[in-house]
């Protein structure tokens, strides 16, 4: 074999290794990790427990855990105490293309007996406790420079008026709530030491501009003497690494399957350069009335037998490892609940209608029974597809 023949071989042979290295590389999961607060912002300090300081623990263990496994990349939004702000730490998962964004915090309340975990997710509630969280964690804004003028008067004491989900964020919500239940689900096999509290909505400036499936952990209460005394450990901060860990391996497992969930034109990347609203304390009301329209223009459309039969809209009420018997009784008073099993996660689901409205009424019907996390799923020829495509 001659020189040229022998070089032609080598790039032939590099080409190849550096395209199977591509493919490899573009099917890592990627996790973005955020421990809250940071330098000047310290977060709840309760008997010399400091947020800050724990959420960054947890996280680098977190990373840790995640960097072992085969196939996994860990972006991560601080490994040392400085300060991000809330809307940047959304951005840097945008960038890094992430396929889910994680935050790790502590909770704090005045009534020092209360305790356990919450797992959030971004939305509306009514829920006052819910909501004074959110205020705490939305509050860190006025300590970034001219925050009145970047966030276009937003007021972080009022955390209901941050802007309403859009449709494409509720396509990540049905992946969110299973992120968080598997969360809670890990927590809750800690053991008496961390006593799971379950999954909530809440409306979260860090988590409203990350677009991606993301959860808000608070692992605790840093007010409780005996729960912050476990948060500040290192035995307490690697049971609850673990507990994240494993379930954010665990939904890899069930929902990332072979490709990286992103088709070009919706990768995070590419959201973040679409123009921000210019009042998020006040809801662009034209905005909000165009999508009801639409909405209503294309439920009054003359619906065909073959739409019928491929559109279904269910209303998805909780996500949780435990069977529970669909008697009404256990779903307090709701009949039609349907079970889907996916593996390791049972899904609930309330009545289903081909007909768009009629799941907005099974919804309302479901949040005023407590389901305050439910939300509304499109199923075409059984395969779930986005919201707003179905509703299209």
């Amino acid at each position: 074999m001659n020189i040229k023949s022998k070089i032609k071989v080598l790039l032939i042979i590099g080409l190849f290794a550096f395209s199977i290295s591509g493919n490899s590389q573009s099917k890592k999961f990627k996790v973005t990790l955020d421990a809250g607060h940071g330098d000047h912002d310290y977060g709840a300090v309760y008997n010399g427990h400091i947020e800050k300081n724990i959420a960054l623990g947890i996280v680098l263990k977190v990373g840790k855990i995640l960097e072992d496994q085969p196939n996994f990349e860990v972006n991560y939004t601080r490994k040392t105490d400085v300060f991000i702000g809330l809307v940047e730490r959304a951005n840097i998962a945008n960038r890094a293309d992430s396929n889910i964004f994680v935050s790790i915090h502590c909770n704090a309340n005045k009534n020092t007996v209360a305790d356990g975990t919450e797992t959030y997710v971004m939305g509306m509630t009514k829920n006052a406790s819910s909501l004074a969280v959110a205020k705490n964690e939305n509050e860190v804004v006025t300590l970034e420079k001219d925050y009145k003028q970047k966030y276009n008067g937003y007021d972080p004491s009022s955390p209901e008026t941050l802007i309403g989900l859009t449709l494409m964020q509720e396509d990540f919500l049905n992946n969110s709530i299973a992120l968080a239940a598997k969360v809670e689900d890990e927590f809750s096999g800690i053991g008496k030491k961390i006593r799971g509290g379950g999954v909530k909505q809440a409306p979260y400036m860090v988590l409203h501009k990350a677009y991606m499936p993301r959860v808000l952990i608070e692992t605790g209460f840093v007010s409780n003497p005996v729960e912050g005394a476990i948060l500040d450990s290192e035995e307490g901060q690697n049971a609850i690494a673990n507990a994240i860990a494993e379930a954010i391996i665990s939904y890899k497992k069930e929902y990332f399957g072979n490709g990286d969930g992103y088709s070009e034109e919706n990768r995070p990347s590419k959201k973040i350069a679409e123009k921000p609203s210019t009042d998020t304390a006040n809801p662009p009301k034209k905005e909000i009335v165009k999508v009801d329209e639409v909405v209503k223009k294309e439920t009054k459309k003359e619906i065909t037998t073959e739409n019928v039969s491929a559109i279904v809209f269910k209303v998805q009420i909780a996500a949780s490892s435990k069977k529970m018997d669909t008697d009404p009784s256990n779903f307090k008073g709701l009949k039609n609940i349907e079970i889907e099993n996916t593996g390791t996660i049972n899904k609930y689901f309330y009545g289903q209608t081909s007909d768009y409205e009629e799941a907005k009424n099974l919804l309302a019907e479901a949040k005023s029974k407590g389901y305050t996390s439910a939300f509304i799923i499109a199923l075409k020829n059984g395969n779930l597809i986005p919201l707003k495509e179905a509703v299209k």
